[in-house]
């Protein structure tokens, strides 16, 4: 959780974007599969090598990973950010890496984790019953079925190939379920507590041309923490509104946060746990700034509930990646180079697919 940020409006697009990160978050919360950017453990075996069919991108073991089904990945991601921020989007340089290669990147270690998974489902006897069978296949006959002729023929897909994807989504999915299938731990009030705060931010750090932070010099920050202090001083006397100093100094967009142990930097944690309703902190400082907390409410019942879930799921996601990280250490994984280095996005009017995430949802939710 950060102190400071713009909101996003949720438009249709928006959510079908925060559809396909949350399917895709119990996938990636283990780490990053091998050939996508990430270094490597001392134990994995990565192999480079000829001799790969028609189309074949990588192998892990015996599960291979076609162009198709990798083109469905990337072109499903690559329209859903386009839906939301324009086609410009990829025109933006991240220190050196375009975010084309970025999400490049994070496509293939997304099915190759699902591809990892289904390996690992093998390992435990995990199997899809015959109703998650039918449901996968009448999810790929929808999913098919909406893509025009230029998608099909640009990403080189069939309904076996469709089918077969959502199958290994789903066992995926499956074997998640089973490897944290008796993590339920009993979380307190006291564990799981979310308080209420404002807040006047003065920053310290101003952003140069490319975005980055470039911390104040000395002479500004002593500027800053004088500021800072003048404006405690005015919300200690009684007289002005803690919520007017916040919307007249505050250098944040946002003024009041709710949050639970462990989502802020400690000090300021720190600060604001320790603050009883209607109490002001002092000057507290952060990699961001001077900050002066008034704590609005110390316990809030219906965060600290939604917080009780975030840390089970959290808890869970730490169990399978123990589990996960310790399995993959163990495989082959052979990247064909050539290949993967000629994979790119598809630019052409026609071709605006972006469900393929949604209709996974759609037919397994209930699983997920």
């Amino acid at each position: 959780m950060k102190w400071e940020g713009k909101g996003v409006s949720r438009t249709k697009a928006g959510r079908r974007l925060k559809t396909a990160a949350l399917l895709s978050a119990l996938f990636l919360a283990a780490g990053a599969m091998a050939g996508c950017g990430e270094k490597e453990d001392a134990d994995t075996k990565v192999v480079l090598t000829t001799g790969f069919a028609k189309d074949e991108i990588f192998r892990i073991e015996s599960i291979s990973c076609t162009l198709p089904e990798i083109m469905v990945y990337l072109t499903n991601t690559q329209n859903q950010y386009e839906s939301v921020y324009g086609a410009e989007i990829w025109e933006v340089d991240m220190k050196g890496m375009t975010l084309e290669q970025n999400i490049k990147d994070t496509a293939l270690a997304r099915i190759a984790q699902i591809k990892s998974m289904n390996l690992l489902a093998e390992q435990y006897g995990v199997e899809l019953s015959e109703q998650e069978k039918e449901r996968a296949s009448e999810a790929a006959g929808v999913y098919y079925g909406s893509l025009n002729e230029k998608e099909r023929e640009l990403m080189g897909v069939t309904p076996e190939i469709i089918e077969g994807l959502y199958m290994e989504y789903g066992l995926a999915n499956k074997v998640y379920n089973f490897i944290i299938r008796d993590i339920n731990p009993e979380i307190s009030d006291d564990e799981a507590r979310t308080i209420k705060v404002q807040h006047v931010l003065i920053k310290t750090y101003a952003l140069n041309g490319a975005g980055e932070k470039i911390g104040y010099t000395e002479s500004a920050k002593a500027a800053a923490y004088a500021q800072a202090k003048e404006i405690l001083d005015l919300a200690r006397d009684g007289e002005t509104d803690f919520e007017q100093l916040v919307e007249r100094y505050s250098e944040d967009s946002k003024g009041t946060y709710s949050f639970g142990k462990g989502d802020m930097e400690p000090a300021l944690e720190e600060a604001a746990f320790n603050l009883g309703t209607g109490e002001i902190s002092g000057i507290v400082e952060t990699k961001s700034g001077y900050h002066i907390i008034k704590c609005i409410s110390t316990f809030d019942r219906a965060e600290t509930d939604a917080n009780k879930v975030k840390i089970v799921e959290q808890r869970k996601k730490e169990v399978f990646g123990q589990e996960y990280d310790t399995f993959v250490k163990s495989l082959t994984r052979n990247l064909n180079e050539e290949a993967w280095g000629e994979v790119a996005f598809i630019h052409d009017p026609q071709v605006k697919t972006a469900d393929f995430f949604d209709v996974y949802g759609e037919y397994f939710a209930e699983d997920s």
